[in-house]
């Protein structure tokens, strides 16, 4: 059965009003997508936060006159709409769909990202099992492929690390698999941590390797290597905090910063780390260093 989608081009202001008017109309469904392909990292639980630049997308039944939804919103919503577009789409199978656009990642020399309903394509390789789509971080984008990159060439043999805002617990686990004999990882959200005790198991990790909690209850540590892929803001002003989580002689990645904010996080380490050239990707950008 075909579907009649409009897309409508709105601001986060706008998109209480248009939701409900949109389903006052007979929308079945309604979606908010990303118009700028601008992340979200670490919104405030319970909320829902919109780009800056957001569409909506509604679909209705097959048949439906577009004309006359699109005139029964400016009478509901009592203005012009914003920049619109309505059309007729086939219908298919979203899931199906969905999976097709994923398939396995590599990062570095060894290490892969394999979405659960793929083949690895090197059996012999380091294969995490993670399906794009989830919450939390899946490697998809250029800060967590910055990290992957970096625990693939790092020599984690008989290293603890621990993974502070570890999300879908992908940095960990990918260190684990990579042949470090401990993570710990630490998240505000439960359901992050709840994500990174379900993807552990997927990968066969046993619980007592991959010890989880809630900042508060982070228990005192030095690790051998520290990885945090949250943001440049909480970056510089846990600056302290992590790096007394480092070992002397320890290693420190760094993430989710972009490319502008780069030098300012950098800064706040240097006192402590010998910091290496900064690594950028598609403007986002990573800091390692080694605790002197």
């Amino acid at each position: 059965m075909p579907w009649l989608q409009v897309r409508l081009a709105i601001s986060p202001e706008q998109a209480e009003t248009y939701e409900d008017a949109f389903l006052e109309v007979g929308a079945v469904s309604v979606t908010f997508m990303d118009a700028e392909d601008q992340p979200i990292f670490e919104p405030e639980l319970n909320t829902t936060p919109l780009w800056s630049h957001t569409h909506l997308l509604a679909l209705f039944e097959g048949g439906t006159e577009a004309e006359l939804v699109l005139s029964h919103l400016e009478l509901l919503t009592g203005s012009p709409l914003p920049e619109h577009h309505a059309e007729v789409i086939e219908d298919q199978d979203w899931e199906r769909s969905w999976m097709d656009n994923f398939h396995p990642m590599r990062f570095g020399q060894r290490l892969w990202i394999v979405p659960s309903w793929h083949a690895a394509p090197e059996p012999d390789a380091v294969n995490l099992l993670l399906d794009p789509g989830l919450a939390f971080g899946t490697g998809t984008h250029p800060t967590t492929a910055l990290c992957l990159e970096w625990l693939d060439g790092q020599d984690l043999k008989d290293c603890n690390v621990l993974d502070f805002g570890c999300g879908s617990g992908i940095l960990a686990i990918a260190a684990l698999l990579l042949g470090a004999k401990e993570a710990i990882g630490t998240d505000i959200d439960v359901q992050a941590l709840e994500a990174s005790r379900d993807n552990a198991g997927r990968n066969n990790i046993a619980e007592e390797l991959f010890p989880l909690y809630l900042p508060e209850d982070l228990p005192q540590v030095q690790a051998d290597v520290v990885v945090a892929n949250i943001l440049a803001g909480p970056l510089v002003s846990l600056a302290p905090q992590l790096s007394s989580l480092v070992k002397p002689g320890g290693r420190l990645a760094l993430s989710g910063i972009l490319a502008e904010q780069g030098e300012e996080v950098a800064a706040a380490y240097a006192k402590d780390f010998d910091l290496d050239p900064i690594a950028n990707r598609d403007g986002w950008v990573r800091i390692s260093g080694r605790r002197r």
